[in-house]
């Protein structure tokens, strides 16, 4: 690996609780030897994993960046056994701007890892997480939402794991954290992935490592917010670091596997005429895109090409061809391990 440029205030093998920034060295004609300041809190006690949590890979979710930022304001050293990483807005120049991706480079980071560390900003930053992060943990967790774009219910994302024990070790995350859904992955992960995402960067490292879609709309959903804020401490507790918190009863998870993506196919305003959550057959009508600027012109229709339930919508009335409208996940089918 390159040598990073980065800098951190934060040592990480100390104990205790310190909070600094990741120093992204920037020149630019305002600030000739200035930084971009990444946001980050590592709290440290006791014997006990290693867990880092992030948020903010793009700069439009935001649940997850109130969880963290929650856990960094609210948890003390006393707390928890092991070392807490918390890296609530890890984009951070997307995160400023509100935006999917960086202002400064237009970099998507979640589809840059393993990044390069002479690279644009946001490589660099991949390159970070993936080579001096993640080797230091033993379990991450990557928080996302649908965006400005796209609205998911509260869905767990993960592999189905490479080994009994580690299929064992992701169910008993999905378990913990207790959303209403989980995106079981049927198909890569492993240290020999391919994939330009953190998940990716993580499995790399042999990370036992979820991923989770919480709301979007580029909005804030309170009942969401809570559910993120009671998953993350429940995650804690079930690796042993948050010994004083008392789990409430598990309201269960629905696995699904997705079966694709339905797109628009022409410009206009896009009605749905189905619901998250919601039965779609295939070939079945699930949306209309209108043409207010040609009133007497006819609706275009949308058709999903598969059968399941409705994942995730789109959250924006506007759309032009090649948009997704939808996700449709199917109920998983069995892993031979979990058989």
């Amino acid at each position: 690996m390159s040598e990073t440029s980065i800098k951190s205030e934060v040592d990480f093998e100390a104990n205790g609780k310190q909070s600094g920034f990741l120093r992204l060295p920037h020149s630019v004609h305002r600030s000739a030897y200035g930084w971009i300041p990444i946001p980050m809190t590592s709290i440290k006690n006791g014997e006990g994993p290693t867990l880092v949590i992030m948020a903010g890979n793009h700069g439009d979710e935001y649940e997850g960046q109130i969880a963290i930022s929650n856990l960094a304001l609210t948890l003390e050293p006393g707390d928890i056994l092991g070392r807490l990483i918390l890296l609530p807005m890890v984009n951070a120049p997307a995160g400023e701007a509100g935006s999917r991706t960086s202002p400064i480079d237009n970099g998507n980071l979640n589809r840059l890892f393993p990044g390069n560390a002479s690279g644009c900003p946001t490589e660099m930053i991949a390159h970070y997480i993936e080579e001096v992060v993640m080797p230091l943990a033993d379990y991450s967790v990557d928080l996302h939402s649908g965006g400005s774009s796209l609205f998911y219910p509260p869905t767990l994302l993960r592999g189905q794991g490479h080994s009994a024990e580690e299929t064992e070790a992701l169910i008993s995350l999905q378990e913990a954290f207790d959303l209403p859904y989980a995106w079981v992955f049927t198909s890569g992960g492993g240290r020999n992935s391919t994939a330009r995402t953190a998940m990716g960067a993580a499995n790399r490292k042999g990370v036992i490592n979820v991923m989770a879609e919480l709301g979007g709309g580029g909005e804030v959903t309170p009942d969401i917010l809570k559910r993120t804020e009671r998953g993350l401490r429940r995650i804690m507790h079930s690796l042993g670091m948050l010994p004083d918190y008392v789990p409430d009863q598990a309201q269960g998870t629905r696995e699904l596997n997705a079966k694709g993506s339905v797109y628009a196919y022409a410009a206009g305003l896009f009605e749905p005429l189905k619901s998250i959550g919601e039965d779609v057959a295939e070939g079945e009508l699930v949306g209309l895109i209108h043409h207010p600027d040609t009133p007497e012109a006819e609706p275009d229709r949308i058709t999903s090409p598969y059968a399941g339930i409705a994942l995730c919508r789109r959250a924006m009335a506007q759309v032009v061809r090649g948009d997704a409208v939808y996700q449709i996940a199917s109920d998983a089918e069995p892993h031979r391990d979990q058989e």
